[in-house]
This record gives C-alpha cells, sequence and structure tokens, in this order.
C-alpha cells in the first residue's frame, strides 16, 4: 500500500498493527482517513497474511471523531427531495467502511486512549475486542452537535451493553468514563498506561495469531450469526460452518503443539483474488 497520510501500518509475526497518525488533529476522521482505512482494510482482508488486527492511536485522544471542518462545508444537500434522497447512499457508502472491521476475515483489537469521540465510537463498536486506559472516555457525541450518530454506534452498542445505558449516552452525549464502560463489558480491560496497554493489546493479537487462522475465522462467521439469530438458526449455521471448514490435520498439529509446548504450524488464510482481475 501506498504511503499514508492518517495511518502507518506494520505486520509482524502474522499481526498487523494498523496506528492512527495524526496526534496534532486529534486523530479526526476528514475524506482522507476514510479512503485510508477502507483500502488497508480491503488490503488486509484480501491478502491473508495477517492473522489478527490492532487499531491504536497517538497523542491525548484516540479520535476526535469526524473532522468538524467537513461539516461547515455542508457537504450534504438538504434543499431538495432529491439531495435528501442521496444522503443514504452518502451514508451506506461510510457505513460500509466500518462494516470492513466486523466483517474482515481476522480479529480486530481495538487499543483506546483518551478520548473516544462521535465516530470513533463507531469505529471501536465494529471491533472484535476493546482495551482502554483508565483516562479513556466514550461520547456519542453526535447529539451534541445536532444530529443522529448514523455510523454504526446505534445498531451496535445495545448488543454490546445495556439498552438504557446506549439511551443515556445518545440522548444526552454524556461521557462514558473506561471505569463504567468495563463495568458494562464495552471494554475488556483497563490499564493505567497506554504502552501497558498496547502491550497487551499486541500479546492478545499474537495469541490469536498462534491458533489455526481458519479456525478463527470460522469462530468470528459464527459468533456475529449468533449474535443476529435465534439459537435454533445459529445451530444449523454452526454444523455447515464447521462440515465446510474441518481439518483433521489442523486438530493434529493443535494438540501436537500443546503437547510439546510449542507454537502450532498453520496455513495463513487463502489470498482472495476478485472475479474481475482474473483473466478472460
Amino acid at each position: 500500500m501506498n504511503k499514508m497520510q492518517c495511518f502507518s501500518l506494520t505486520i509482524d509475526a502474522h499481526v498487523a498493527h494498523l496506528v492512527l497518525s495524526q496526534p496534532d488533529k486529534l486523530n479526526t476522521m476528514n475524506p482522507t482517513f476514510w479512503r485510508e482505512l477502507d483500502g488497508v482494510l480491503a488490503q488486509l482482508h484480501q491478502n491473508g497474511e495477517a492473522r489478527a488486527l490492532v487499531i491504536s492511536s497517538t497523542g491525548k485522544h484516540f479520535s476526535g471523531g469526524m473532522a468538524l471542518e467537513t461539516f461547515g462545508a455542508e457537504p450534504l444537500d438538504d434543499q431538495s427531495a432529491q439531495g435528501r434522497a442521496a444522503i443514504f447512499d452518502v451514508l451506506t457508502d461510510m457505513q460500509a467502511t466500518f462494516t470492513r472491521l466486523e466483517s474482515l476475515r481476522i480479529p480486530v483489537i481495538a487499543a483506546i486512549q483518551g478520548g473516544c469521540i462521535g465516530g470513533a465510537v463507531d469505529m471501536v463498536s465494529a471491533c472484535c475486542i476493546r482495551y482502554a486506559t483508565s483516562d479513556a472516555f466514550f461520547c456519542v457525541q453526535e447529539i451534541n452537535i445536532g444530529m443522529v450518530a448514523d455510523v454504526g454506534t446505534l445498531q451496535r452498542l445495545p448488543k454490546l451493553i445495556p439498552l438504557a445505558v446506549v439511551k443515556e449516552l445518545a440522548y444526552t452525549g454524556r461521557r462514558l468514563s473506561a471505569e463504567r464502560a468495563l463495568a458494562y463489558g464495552l471494554v475488556n480491560a483497563v490499564f493505567d498506561f497506554q504502552s501497558t496497554m498496547l502491550t497487551a493489546a499486541l500479546a492478545c493479537a499474537q495469541e490469536i495469531a498462534s491458533k489455526p487462522p481458519v479456525a478463527i475465522w470460522g469462530t468470528k462467521q459464527a459468533i456475529h450469526y449468533a449474535r443476529d439469530h435465534s439459537v435454533d438458526d445459529a445451530l444449523k449455521q454452526m454444523g455447515w460452518l464447521q462440515g465446510a471448514i474441518w481439518s483433521n490435520a489442523n486438530v493434529r498439529e493443535a494438540v501436537m503443539a500443546m503437547k510439546e509446548k510449542r507454537t502450532g504450524k498453520f496455513a495463513d488464510l487463502m489470498p482472495l483474488q476478485s472475479f474481475r482481475d482474473l483473466g478472460q
């Protein structure tokens, strides 16, 4: 991938680490942010090299959310029915970028320090695991600037924390502290220092990367399907899924690795090739 303005990406020992790298701008989400994030997630999804992704940030805050200058330019036309109808497609496109985090073939761990504001809440709520520093806070900022949160917060948060808490945050724009976020289960752990948090996030990613990637892929598929379907439907899906990806070789290698107290050796996920890129 070409050099990015808003992020840096490294891949080491099958762990991808994506860092928001504009602390002077509070890592806010301008159009370049969206283009680069969409591109890097598409790359990670396609090539199969990484087995887990950690997203961290730089500076005092994880992200200040959408760049306010974006709203000042009035990019959305509310003066006609046609313009207002087009808002649907604009939002669908933006929503798809964060949905990439949820549908990525590998687990995603967010390491959050300071403020996680507005669009940043949309972003981290699409991740699998969230770690936070003790000074972190979460804010559904959209209501404070006269709009409804529209890129995933209101759809994903109710599946993560109690509905009454979601309503409190969404109606008032109040801050949710790291301590309360931990109590509600929004974050998995809270750390005193960002460095300690990042070490833990990378260690968790490395532990995930040591498992058979296809089994991790199947586990993520099953968890998300079960979240959105009945138990009976999810059990049926589990049977089809397990039948599709079962590997005696992976099971034997995992068991032998445990007995021999070593890291197992497993094949990466298959690189994906778009049908459009195939020959004639």
